[in-house]
């Protein structure tokens, strides 16, 4: 189905979930694919907005099964993939207080055996990593070295790039405004007033998966975004944080890391709203500095230099969403990536991709993940 009208897929979304697909679509040999995005840019919302960590202990178990099966394409890229590191592997602890920790300490060896590479720390071990805490506000941590710091930028930029190499058109400025249905069939989209056909259509629209979904009539998905928050702030004189380790705190409802000579913190708030342009909360932000003063006193900042907020969507059990809609054929999701869209894209996108091209997968048990488990 080539021609300006005319594609063998169509995604709807050209953040890291639809990037992502795109570049394994075009690597499993299909280049007629069209990758719409609604801005002008790339990486306005979510995925230009994260933590841009990788962290791959996760409270929920196929989130974290995930993580863990996409780290080694962080960590060790495919040959060509990217002209710069995709990782900093400054290492994630987390920490933990006295009832979560004597849960948390007999399950390290079952978590390594997963192959998630982990240790425990003692407050003095933590400290070492990251001198200012207070080590009598928690009890333990478990440190991931593998972890670090992502340049999503670099990673959103090389999917893109490779998939355009191989045939897929980019098209910025272009929101989706209907779907064209036929015998009960998507078979493609309306953008400026333009009808696109596609055998599939894929949506990855990000928090606006859901409204996209409602508009195609396809199966009544409760998508939620939740806003999360992150500032900067400079460290105090004289100190020099650039080689800490990212530090995630269970007591204290925070998590920090260096950031370019600066310090970065999230008071990990998440509170439902609709689609939008996400804005910082003032009050959010103020007692996320209250909680981080009780586990950092000496770092408390002055003045902040930069906030900014971003949506992560959530499906009903917090599992993403990947698969042909069972009512209506030819749209396909991709959503429900959660906070972990771009730590799961590898294997996302390319568990996607084989839906698309063959039926099945090999990357992951696709039933976890089908739409079909909220019919």
């Amino acid at each position: 189905m080539g021609g300006a009208r005319g594609y063998e897929v169509v995604i709807v979304g050209a953040g890291i979930a639809g990037a992502s697909l795109a570049h394994f679509l075009a690597e499993g040999g299909l280049g007629d694919v069209l990758l719409l995005e609604r801005e002008e840019q790339l990486a306005v919302h979510s995925t230009g907005r994260s933590a841009a960590t990788l962290s791959q202990l996760d409270r929920v178990r196929t989130s974290m099964e995930l993580i863990v099966a996409s780290a080694p394409f962080f960590q060790s890229p495919p040959p060509g993939f990217a002209e710069h590191p995709l990782l900093d592997p400054i290492g994630v602890v987390s920490l933990f207080g006295e009832d979560a920790w004597s849960e948390l300490a007999p399950r390290i060896p079952a978590l390594n055996r997963f192959g998630l590479a982990c240790h425990a720390m003692t407050p003095a071990e933590v400290l070492r990593r990251s001198p200012a805490l207070d080590p009598t506000t928690f009890a333990a941590g478990l440190m991931v070295p593998g972890d670090g710091r992502l340049d999503v930028h670099e990673i959103l930029s090389s999917y893109v790039r490779h998939a355009r190499s191989r045939g897929v058109e980019l098209r910025t400025s272009s929101p989706v405004e209907g779907f064209l249905i036929e015998a009960g069939r998507c078979r493609g989209v309306v953008v400026r007033g333009e009808t696109i056909r596609a055998r599939v259509v894929v949506n990855a629209g990000g928090a606006w998966a859901a409204t996209l979904g409602a508009q195609a009539g396809a199966s009544p998905i409760r998508l939620v975004p939740h806003r999360r928050t992150i500032v900067t702030f400079a460290p105090p004189d004289g100190v020099d944080a650039s080689k800490w380790t990212f530090v995630s705190s269970d007591p204290h409802s925070v998590y920090f890391s260096p950031e370019a000579g600066d310090l970065l913190l999230s008071p990990m708030d998440e509170e439902a709203m609709e689609p939008c342009d996400a804005t910082p909360d003032d009050e959010v932000i103020a007692a996320g500095l209250a909680r981080f003063a009780h586990l950092a006193p000496s770092l408390a900042p002055r003045s902040i230099k930069r906030r900014w907020s971003g949506l992560r969507t959530f499906s009903p059990d917090r599992v993403h969403v990947v698969g042909e809609d069972p009512a209506r054929r030819g749209f396909f999701w991709l959503a429900g990536q959660g906070g972990c869209g771009i730590e799961t894209s590898p294997v996302i996108g390319r568990v996607a991709a084989d839906l698309i091209l063959r039926g099945e997968t090999r990357h992951f048990d696709a039933r976890r993940l089908d739409p079909a488990r909220f019919a």
